[in-house]
């Protein structure tokens, strides 16, 4: 492991004692993972929200269902939750073994929005296990152990109510291979401000990472912001509900994605402020508090002059689903 030398003490402990190796299903002892969930009597849900992934969607389900539903039987639930697809996500997803719902139709009386947040809490409000799996659905390449390897500290450590994956990022640009190009919102944007306002979480690798395991009895009690900032939102809000120490983090390996432009990961980037922003502001007196401009405005130049263009970058979250009636009914009916 890296020297974490000038790390803050609560930091770099928490980043030697609550991290660990899944690098590939050679670290996983499946059969062992099996034992602790049939004795703790648990009930493992994965959910991948989904918009316009039929290229990836399919592989990746079939991949899952193969190993941890049919072969070795981890998973209870392996659910797509489609975002308002225009393309064969749905049906590419079902055909592979997935359950698939849309997110108009979970908990239709609180209505329909955009955004990955929203098919995350449409997701976790249709399952019922008490360990919940959250995984990407454009993912590439082996990724068969990310489910045990998220797993395995909520199944071995009772202290541990939410894990974050952590993984290197190659990235290709132009056929340029850099084996940790990636992750350049998280470098000049999520890491800075998470360093500067909540540095005890200075040891959290991938804080915008899309792969993440939780207790259901945690992530019920946080909202969830509707855009691209629900993953720093969700890790901000899970550490004053769970603590430091309810926090754990997983080296998975690597992982693969596609590139975005500057422009796509600059409204990344201003979704993520605004989240962070207004969780900094929760804790100011009213009279002291900041108001975050909702828009980020940005330039492109067709020749003749720079031409502006704004996109709305306020948070727009749910709340805790313990809040929700319409679920805490649902529920009801589920134990019941």
């Amino acid at each position: 492991m890296a020297d974490s030398g000038g790390m803050r003490p609560d930091a770099r402990a928490w980043f030697e004692h609550r991290t660990t190796s899944a690098g590939s299903l050679a670290a996983i002892d499946a059969e062992a993972l099996l034992l602790a969930k049939r004795r703790g009597g648990h009930r493992v849900s994965v959910v991948l929200p989904a918009r316009n992934e039929a290229a990836t969607v399919g592989v990746l389900v079939a991949d899952l269902a193969r190993r941890w539903v049919d072969e070795v039987p981890l998973v209870d639930e392996l659910l797509v939750v489609d975002s308002d697809s225009t393309d064969a996500t749905a049906a590419a997803a079902r055909a592979a073994g997935a359950e698939v719902v849309a997110t108009a139709d979970v908990l239709p009386a609180q209505g329909n929005r955009t955004g990955k947040g929203e098919a995350l809490w449409k997701g976790l409000a249709a399952t019922t296990g008490d360990l919940v799996v959250f995984l990407d659905a454009d993912l590439l390449g082996d990724v068969g152990h990310y489910v045990p390897g998220l797993l395995t500290p909520l199944l071995t450590d009772p202290r541990i109510d939410y894990v974050k994956g952590c993984y290197t990022r190659p990235l290709d640009i132009d056929g340029e291979h850099r084996p940790a190009g990636g992750g350049r919102v998280t470098e000049l944007t999520a890491r800075p401000l998470l360093n500067a306002l909540w540095p005890e979480l200075a040891g959290v690798v991938q804080p915008l990472g899309g792969e993440y395991a939780g207790r259901r009895a945690a992530l019920e009690q946080v909202p969830f912001v509707s855009g691209y900032g629900v993953e720093v939102g969700l890790l901000v809000d899970l550490l004053h509900v769970c603590g430091l120490g309810g926090l754990a983090q997983v080296d998975l390996g690597s992982r693969r994605h596609t590139h975005q432009t500057d422009e796509a990961l600059g409204r990344m980037a201003g979704q993520i402020v605004s989240t962070v922003l207004a969780r900094a502001e929760r804790g100011r007196p009213v009279r002291r508090r900041l108001e975050p401009g909702g828009l980020l405005t940005q330039f492109a130049h067709d020749g003749t002059g720079f031409v502006p263009a704004s996109t709305a970058v306020a948070v727009d979250e749910r709340p805790p689903l313990c809040s929700v009636a319409e679920y805490t009914a649902l529920r009801a009916g589920v134990v019941g």
